[in-house]
């Protein structure tokens, strides 16, 4: 697979840390202050003034140094490894997504990440039998080549990690990289450190809240080639991995499973939807074959490249920047809109839009939501 990235200097690593870890810059809104800044010390530079056109009263503030040279010390103290997005040590399949998180803190083989991942997610309470497959499919796809990446959670998760402790697994955590949840997978933690990789998007130290696991699960899936499903109940939070995985053009599995039990709801409907229906490890290879074979790789694209916010200074006058916020803030509500709704029912162009968009998310005005929506706050 190939994407445009490079060796980034030490200097703009521990920028693009200090970036992210701003208010209110989230992952889209990174993307395109380095796709118009160029760098992350330039685009910390002019946040201030963004911020303000946007709104904002009270000045945007970078992170302190202080507090990004203490992550870095826990980071170093763990053995740890700062990824950052447009490195070439960054996984590529990640990197494809929409929101790929700019920065994560890696615990453990960071070679882990050149190799095929395969993610197997599922329910907490689940059965002895869903146990017995998450483990034996997990065992069978590392023997195949296929690095399992699921999120560490009691039940199916900490079953799919432990069936491929010996060929490599991945956790992805919704706290700190650092913070083992829950407790009783204290020893799968430790474990996967020594053999495997912990990632975390999240600052050393912070505890896992309910907003946080959705954005733990788009990377579960954004680093996979494809999800596999085993039990969960039909408003599980594993079907919001599914979900992810389909909007990332990623393959879904399903386990099959009785009508009786609540934990094969969301696998049967997953199968209704579309999902793969799974009997076998088989089924998954056969899939992944052709997938390799047809060569899933992305064009080769500059992740940062993004037209219409480089256009925009050159293009934009003050008169049309204050009508275009005047337009977009009628149509804006506190139900999520398609930014490309939100353009169509707009007179500025998509230029005009996202840097409104970006000014106004700096200023702590909106905020992004899945599926390239936005909202008020």
């Amino acid at each position: 697979m190939s994407i445009s990235s490079e060796a980034l200097s030490a200097k703009e690593k521990i920028a693009r840390l200090r970036l992210i870890r701003t208010e209110n810059v989230g992952p889209v809104t990174f993307r395109q202050l380095i796709s118009r800044y160029k760098s992350a010390q330039r685009a910390i530079e002019i946040l201030p003034e963004l911020a303000k056109r946007g709104g904002r009263k009270k000045p945007l503030v970078a992170c302190p140094m202080a507090k990004i040279n203490k992550e870095l010390e826990e980071l170093d103290k763990l053995d740890g490894e700062l990824i950052v997005l447009g490195d070439a040590l960054y996984p590529v399949p990640l990197a494809a997504t929409e929101d790929a998180p700019p920065v994560m803190m890696a615990l453990g083989h960071t070679h882990l990440l050149d190799k095929s991942c395969f993610a197997i997610v599922g329910a907490r309470n689940c059965s002895v039998v869903g146990l017995k497959v998450a483990t034996s499919f997990s065992q069978k796809l590392g023997e195949a080549g296929y690095i399992i990446s699921s999120g560490m959670a009691r039940g199916i998760d900490a079953a799919a990690h432990s069936g491929a402790m010996a060929t490599g697994t991945i956790a992805v955590l919704a706290g700190g990289a650092d913070v083992i949840y829950p407790r009783e997978n204290k020893k799968i933690y430790q474990q996967i450190k020594e053999t495997g990789l912990v990632l975390s998007e999240m600052p050393f130290g912070t505890q896992p809240q309910a907003r946080h696991f959705p954005r733990r699960n788009r990377i579960i899936s954004g680093l996979a080639l494809g999800v596999l499903v085993v039990e969960a109940t039909h408003k599980s939070g594993t079907l919001i991995t599914a979900r992810l995985a389909s909007e990332q053009g990623r393959e879904v599995f399903a386990i099959p499973g009785s009508p009786l039990d609540p934990r094969s709801k969301g696998p049967n409907s997953l199968i209704k939807q579309g999902a793969q229906l799974t009997e076998s490890v088989d089924d998954i290879l056969e899939v992944l074959a052709m997938m390799d074979e047809r060569s899933i790789s992305e064009p080769q694209y500059d992740m940062f490249h993004t037209p219409y916010i480089e256009e925009v200074e050159n293009n934009l006058i003050d008169d049309n920047l204050e009508e275009a916020y005047k337009t977009i803030n009628e149509k804006l509500s506190h139900t999520a809109i398609a930014i490309d709704e939100l353009i169509r029912l707009t007179e500025p162009d998509t230029s005009v839009v996202q840097t409104v968009l970006l000014e106004l998310e700096l200023a702590g005005e909106i905020t992004r939501h899945a599926g390239n929506r936005v909202s008020f706050c």
